[in-house]
């Protein structure tokens, strides 16, 4: 099994995002993965927006948290992905050091203010960028792949 530890600062949007979308298609594709979702200052609850424009979507949403990044030091994680600019420039925990580590700097939709369409169409877009993304990694033959290869394809997706 392959997992993925998604970080944004706060944890309640774009690493939510991820970690939704990319379980819902790793069921699609039949990869044994699992992604997770955490923040280095979680602020305990997930934006009521991330659930709505899921659940549109039909991607489950049970389950999903707002939590530390804390919560995973004693999990074995194949890659970390910080999908904020701020996490990616945060010291990280020193476990983060056993895993492979990338950077996806996506914009935040949950900071647009505006007309309800406009922030809808800037979940969309965000969201997906993220199934693009993920959807390339379902292609891959992630059971064959060590983590610094799977590290690597993931690390050229930021260009998708």
């Amino acid at each position: 099994m392959k997992t993925f530890l998604f970080i944004c600062t706060h944890n309640r949007c774009r690493s939510i995002l991820s970690e939704a979308i990319t379980n819902h298609l790793a069921a699609q594709y039949g990869q044994d993965v699992q992604a997770f979702s955490a923040g280095s200052q979680p602020v305990g609850e997930v934006h009521p927006l991330s659930i709505k424009y899921l659940q549109e979507r039909n991607i489950a949403t049970e389950g999903l948290c707002s939590q530390s990044w804390d919560a995973y030091e004693d999990k074995s994680i194949d890659v970390v992905i910080t999908v904020c600019d701020s996490a990616a420039n945060e010291v990280c925990p020193v476990w983060f050091n056993d895993c492979q580590q990338i950077h996806w700097g996506l914009p935040d939709p949950s900071k647009l203010q505006g007309a309800d369409e406009d922030v809808r169409q800037a979940f969309f877009a965000v969201m997906d960028t993220i199934e693009n993304r993920m959807r390339e990694v379902m292609k891959l033959e992630l059971a064959a792949m060590d983590n610094a290869a799977l590290s690597a394809c993931m690390a050229n997706l930021a260009q998708v």
